[in-house]
């Protein structure tokens, strides 16, 4: 074969397109490809989807929980409540599922200058079933105290997707945690020296999306105008 001849049956060669079983495999090796990269990307949007739903729920359980901390660390109740001229400062807690507290506090801040308010106001906490999954965590707030301590003043939610809130509070008289308080009693006059507070929300499994699953969060607050504990709970002489 003379180099004319090498090079006639070199293009034809060259010219000579895919086998059918060739393209077969490439379109294989291309769909097999296209579906890893596509489950790869719906798995990675589906886990930054989890991810920004359980940063979300931690943010609303901080910010609920900072609020909690701040309105009982400032709790009081008048020493002059008998007085006639006067409206009687409570501290309540009904210890529910969840539970419900109403109390007042020094936490108010005045958002309009000159206004009739000071920092003395009344809270109320509870729940009522939400719309999607467990419950949905109310909070009241009157600037002015009166003998209605569940009324008036704006509402609004704190937490969504409640599973439980609880809250127990430490007895500056026998040191000891108790579930229920109420300051118009004997056996729980006054403040608590602490409360103890958690709160669970409801969040989605990353594991498994048709799931979900408990996120608990839980802190302890020390009262700012409750009595001092007994010198003997703290170790001193009696």
């Amino acid at each position: 074969m003379n180099r004319r001849d090498q090079a006639r049956s070199l293009t034809r060669r060259q010219r000579r397109g895919l086998t059918l079983i060739e393209v077969v495999v490439a379109i294989s090796i291309v769909v097999v490809m296209s579906v890893i990269v596509m489950q790869t990307m719906f798995n990675a949007a589906e886990m930054g989807t989890l991810l920004s739903e359980r940063d979300a729920t931690t943010r609303s359980a901080r910010v609920t929980m900072s609020l909690l901390r701040r309105e009982l660390q400032l709790a009081f109740i008048s020493q002059s409540g008998a007085s006639p001229d006067r409206y009687k400062t409570l501290f309540i807690h009904e210890d529910d599922n969840p539970d419900k507290l109403f109390f007042t506090t020094f936490s108010h801040q005045r958002l309009y200058r000159n206004s009739r308010e000071s920092d003395q106001t009344e809270i109320s906490i509870w729940a009522t079933p939400g719309e999607g999954k467990g419950y949905t965590l109310w909070h009241r707030e009157s600037p002015r105290i009166d003998n209605e301590m569940d009324m008036g003043g704006p509402i609004y939610p704190i937490a969504h997707n409640v599973r439980s809130f609880n809250v127990r509070f430490l007895d500056p008289k026998t040191n000891e945690w108790v579930d229920e308080w109420a300051s118009n009693t004997a056996d729980t006059a006054g403040l608590p020296r602490a409360a103890e507070i958690g709160l669970v929300l409801i969040g989605r499994d990353p594991n498994d999306r048709d799931r979900t699953v408990d996120i608990p969060f839980l802190s302890t607050v020390i009262f700012q105008y409750a009595p001092p504990l007994p010198r003997r709970l703290l170790g001193g002489d009696s």
